[in-house]
């Protein structure tokens, strides 16, 4: 009996550990153009991609601003990331990126580890709209317009 009742405390003291855990604040959500002032610091960072940059083992996209003049940059290690699909449909839409803000020669980014940390405001299926599903041939084509991905795919490669 004893060692049921130890057994059951145990359990109630782990439970409890991990609800403390969950219940950590959630981040602060700021604009591109703020992320200089807090660096080191988890924050959900809002703004628009512009200019989407693919290279041969990265991604970069930049909101607000091309670069060199963007205020803030999000990363995508090819390879190092759950992100797959098409970052060219990122531009033009608004963003907000979770994660910790790095500075990168004094730059802010956020290198994105996974694409929970990316939601595009207005898409409701970031998976559908990354890796649109195109219909077969003959058949009718279903698009809901917050996964549509727009028209243009021409990579910026540098």
């Amino acid at each position: 009996m004893k060692t049921i009742l130890l057994t059951f405390a145990a359990a109630m003291l782990a439970i409890r550990l991990q609800a403390a855990d969950t219940n950590a604040p959630a981040p602060v959500k700021i604009g591109a153009l703020e992320a200089t002032n807090y660096y080191d610091q988890e924050m959900i960072v809002t703004g628009k991609v512009v200019q989407v940059t693919i290279r041969p083992t990265v991604t970069f996209l930049n909101l607000e601003e091309r670069y060199p003049e963007s205020p803030f940059a999000v990363v995508i290690l090819h390879g190092h990331s759950s992100f797959y699909g098409d970052a060219n449909v990122l531009r033009g839409k608004s963003v907000e990126i979770t994660g910790k803000i790095k500075n990168y020669h004094g730059k802010p980014e956020i290198v994105l580890d996974s694409t929970n940390q990316l939601s595009v405001l207005g898409v409701t299926n970031l998976s559908l709209f990354l890796n649109p599903v195109v219909p077969a041939a003959g058949a009718p084509a279903i698009a809901s317009p917050t996964n549509t991905p727009p028209a243009s795919h021409n990579p910026e490669i540098m």
